[in-house]
């Protein structure tokens, strides 16, 4: 019995000065990890990990319902298609015709309606955003400092970095996009309770406007910037600006470091659904145009949707040339995707558990020529 009261002692010890030393070190953020990721079975964020987290809530106006298409659910998934939603864990498969539903069904218990994480997706809101309050007047255009609302970084080379470098991910800053390693900046973000400190600790360290490295610090600076220069918070301007315009069917939630500090994970995390994931797909693909209205200027979303630096990536979007057709995407860490077709306009959305074997930054996956592939069989058995 000594024996164990000793162990159980030393036990607690060792446990307090574990926690002191993550403490002391400023990587405490690993307590939320452990509690909110690791502990339950997982290696990096998953689809519904949103419930974990503080969220701040983005309510609907007038909601759209999409039509369905004449054609609805008269073609069933191919079984290459059914393959990949096994081996990825699809949880929704959309496709969307002429602006009507064409086909639609949700596996693993998932409906029409359920919330899932957007991982990178958010990023196209984001700079849909930044679009947004260029056209409000609040920014001056792509090629404003961002020193003039960021104090931090209005000296040296970071005096050179734009708005539109953040958008098209070319800061230059030493951000590090590493996912599964528990010290990187990237899960540091993920969970830190302040999450402003941590993207005013980074540095510039290469030269602005020159070159895209992936980088999920460069949204979440961006949307810092947008709330400086609005006023608003990035989740209100976002429901004002975006949520309520295209009738979101749902409300939806928006994760933020903490009720403290307030400031919404711009990088990720919006909890939505697929056919309201498709509405920002559907702005763009119509130049910035919903119900005749023009939300965004036609201007930007051209430039948007146009390489800068890469041609896999604009301001904000994915851009793939795959069999001849230009697609245009909004993509998320697991395989959450927005694919748009424009000129067939076409719409495919795909939201799950995983993608195929990452290829590294700025590459694709194979399962992304899977949905598609898949979707343009489908619809070519309608005729």
């Amino acid at each position: 019995m000594t024996f164990l009261k000793k162990l159980l002692k030393a036990v607690v010890v060792i446990f307090a000065l574990l926690i002191a030393t993550l403490y002391i070190t400023d990587t405490d953020y690993l307590i939320k990890a452990v509690r909110t990721i690791y502990m339950r079975g997982y290696t990096t964020a998953f689809l519904d990990d949103y419930k974990k987290f503080d969220n701040k809530s983005i309510e609907k106006g007038m909601p759209q319902p999409w039509p369905n298409h004449k054609n609805y659910n008269s073609v069933k998934e191919t079984e290459a298609l059914l393959k990949a939603n096994a081996d990825y864990g699809t949880v929704a498969y959309v496709i969307i015709k002429n602006d009507s539903i064409w086909f639609e069904n949700y596996y693993d218990g998932y409906d029409a309606n359920s919330k899932s994480n957007s991982f990178s997706m958010a990023k196209s809101y984001v700079s849909g955003l930044m679009g947004k309050a260029i056209m409000d007047g609040h920014i001056k255009s792509l090629d404003q400092p961002v020193g003039d609302f960021l104090p931090t970084f209005n000296k040296g080379k970071a005096a050179k970095m734009t708005v539109g470098d953040l958008s098209s991910m070319a800061s230059g800053t030493n951000w590090d996009e590493a996912y599964y390693s528990p010290l990187s900046i990237t899960t540091r973000a993920y969970f830190d309770d302040d999450l402003e400190k941590v993207m005013l600790g980074l540095k510039v360290t290469d030269e602005p406007g020159q070159a895209f490295k992936y980088s999920s610090g460069d949204t979440q600076m961006l949307a810092m910037v947008i709330e400086k220069a609005t006023g608003k918070k990035l989740y209100k301007y976002f429901e004002d600006s975006f949520w309520k315009p295209l009738g979101a069917e749902n409300a939806t939630l928006w994760q933020v470091d903490s009720e403290d500090h307030d400031l919404v994970k711009a990088y990720c995390c919006i909890a939505s659904n697929a056919k309201d994931f498709a509405r920002f797909g559907k702005l763009y693909k119509d130049n910035g145009k919903w119900n005749g209205k023009q939300i965004l200027d036609s201007t930007f979303v051209t430039k948007s949707l146009t390489p800068r630096f890469s041609d896999v990536y604009g301001y904000g979007w994915w851009l793939k040339n795959h069999n001849g057709k230009d697609f245009k995407m909004m993509r998320g860490h697991l395989g959450q995707y927005v694919i748009v077709q424009p000129e067939d306009n076409v719409i495919i959305v795909r939201l799950g558990h995983q993608k195929s074997l990452d290829a590294g930054t700025g590459t694709y996956t194979k399962d992304i020529s899977i949905y598609i592939d898949e979707a343009y069989k489908m619809l070519n058995s309608e005729n």
